[in-house]
Order: structure tokens, then sequence, then C-alpha cells
């Protein structure tokens, strides 16, 4: 029963954080791209889908830590440093991608849709565009009240890595395993 857990967990890691890490690494250079084009719908739809593909994610994600913690039950390993370590950075990990990550990724989505509707009701592309370019430089304010600016996607971007290096990090422990006395 421990390997078909195992399986499991790792299967579940590899297909629901795996996708989660790639889209919000995506995301802050498309915010970018967006905000600078705001006529550009395909840049907006992009980030549509990484966000989507990111709250998704987010929400199968819980089968990892579910998972590994029957594993480690079946293991008898429970009380073990390695393993509370992780378990205490999934946590973290968890809290970064709900409370940083996605928040800030709904915020410059919305940005960027009041932009391109900004756009769309001030005239022609070339003009609209001149303007666009200016005022995601100096940050945009929209009817909405979020403030688009570059800061926010290196913000996003910051909170997006320190996500990943969590997830890294418990990889790396589930791995090596310090101090651990079954095999491994």
């Amino acid at each position: 029963m421990t390997k078909f857990f195992l399986v499991l967990h790792v299967l579940a890691a590899i297909v629901a954080v795996g996708p989660v890490t790639v889209a919000a690494s995506m995301f802050p250079p498309g915010a970018r791209r967006a905000l600078a084009d705001p006529g550009d719908q395909r840049a907006a739809e992009t980030l549509r889908l990484l966000h989507r593909i990111c709250r998704v994610y987010a929400g199968l994600g819980i089968a990892v830590p579910v998972l590994g913690f029957a594993t480690a039950m079946s293991m008898g390993v429970l009380s073990d440093a390695w393993l509370i370590a992780s378990m205490a950075l999934t946590g973290i990990a968890a809290a970064v991608l709900l409370a940083l990550v996605l928040p800030r990724q709904e915020e410059l989505l919305e940005a960027v849709e009041a932009a391109a509707g900004a756009d769309a009701t001030t005239g022609t592309a070339d003009t609209a565009g001149a303007g666009a370019g200016a005022g995601a430089a100096s940050g945009t304010a929209t009817s909405t009240g979020v403030t688009a600016n570059p800061r926010a996607t290196v913000r996003l971007a910051m909170f997006t890595g320190i996500f990943n290096l969590l997830w890294a990090t418990v990889t790396i422990l589930m791995i090596v395993r310090p101090g651990s006395t079954t095999g491994a």
C-alpha cells in the first residue's frame, strides 16, 4: 500500500504543482506585455488562461499533502524531522500561493481588462497605444481601484519565485530525506 500511496503522491505533485509553478512564473511577464499594449487581446486572453491554470491546479494540489500524509503514515515516518519540515514548507507554499500570488494575479488581470476597456473607448489604436505605454510605465489607476505598474508585476514575480523555491525545497527534502532511517 505504501508504494501505491507514494506513486499517487508523486503523480499528484507532478500533475498539480508543476502547472502552477510554470503558469505562475509566466504570468508577470505576460502582465507586463498586456499592460504595455492594452489593445492586445491575445495578451489579455493569455493572462486569463494562466490565472485559470493557477486557480484550478491550486485546488487540485490539495491532493499532494493528503496523499503525502497517507504515504508517511504508511511508512511510519510522521515524526521524522525531514517530513515535519516538508509539511511546514508545504503549508507556507500554499499560503504564499493563496494569499500573495493568486490575489495579485487577479488584481493585475482586472487592471489589464480595465485598461483594454479604456483603450477601446478612447478611439484609434495609434493614439490609445501611445497613451497606454506612458500610463503603464508610470502606473495606471483603473476604475476598480487597482493600480497596475511595473512594480506590481515585479512584486508578483518575487512572490511566485518564493512559492517555486519553497516547492523546490520540499522536493529536495522528499528525495534526500536527511536523517531518515528508511533506507534512502
